[in-house]
């Protein structure tokens, strides 16, 4: 199915159950969802099954980073599965990035294939912690032109650096932004958030959002609002 909203939800669940019965609660017209590392562990493929059974398109958020043989079989893999969207790690390389791209482009119907840049949970005292030199933002942009030199579709950034990377790296690259809350919520783990609407102003065009949605008494409303509240049409 098409879907014209720009919301991603996070299925940041530890078993598959608990993933399924928020499902039953969406409308796969107003949101895809995002299917992570400790959910995919815990229900496999086996959850993308499900959850497209359900009409949901999906997001495998496994963030690949090894060698580039080992990631091209990766991606292939996802793909195998039905997503919509993969990603890998912008810091893996362009070798790396270039031979998943192209060993997408072998199929009739790829997946989008975007790459992390620096996860938004970073402040910049961690960042300067790992052994980085300059601001989060430099790291940032230098990668999103990393990615845009390998032919990927997008970036995960935050979407306080959405526009700067559009700039320097392109504008046809998309930009898909965790760290989204609505006004007046918990940053939570957090630390470089924007509200839905700003976040789309900025240059986002895909919206992560995790338990602003999973977490309320009525997630299919609190979805539902958050949607239309970005005034798409």
């Amino acid at each position: 199915m098409s879907v014209a909203s720009p919301l991603i939800v996070a299925l940041d669940y530890a078993d598959a159950g608990s993933a399924y019965a928020l499902a039953e609660r969406l409308d796969p017209r107003y949101c895809r969802l995002k299917v992570g590392k400790e959910l995919f562990t815990a229900g496999g493929p086996k959850v993308l099954e499900t959850l497209h059974n359900k009409g949901f398109e999906c997001f495998l958020d496994l963030k690949f980073h090894d060698i580039p043989a080992t990631v091209a079989k990766a991606v292939t893999a996802a793909a195998h599965l039905g997503v919509w969207m993969v990603n890998v790690h912008a810091s893996g390389g362009v070798p790396m990035m270039q031979e998943a791209k192209a060993a997408l482009s072998q199929l009739s119907s790829p997946p989008l294939l975007i790459a992390v840049t620096v996860l938004t949970s970073m402040s910049q005292e961690v960042f300067t912690q790992t052994g980085f030199v300059g601001s989060i933002a430099d790291r940032v942009g230098f990668l999103a032109q990393l990615t845009a030199q390998a032919g990927l579709d997008g970036v995960v950034c935050s979407a306080l650096e959405a526009s700067a990377i559009k700039q320097q790296a392109g504008s046809h690259l998309l930009a898909v932004t965790p760290g989204i809350r609505p006004k007046g919520a918990d940053h939570q783990d957090q630390s470089r958030v924007l509200t839905p609407t700003a976040a789309l102003e900025a240059g986002s065009d895909y919206l992560v959002v995790g338990r602003p949605i999973t977490q309320a008494v009525d997630p299919a409303q609190a979805c539902y609002e958050l949607y239309q509240s970005l005034n798409l049409y």
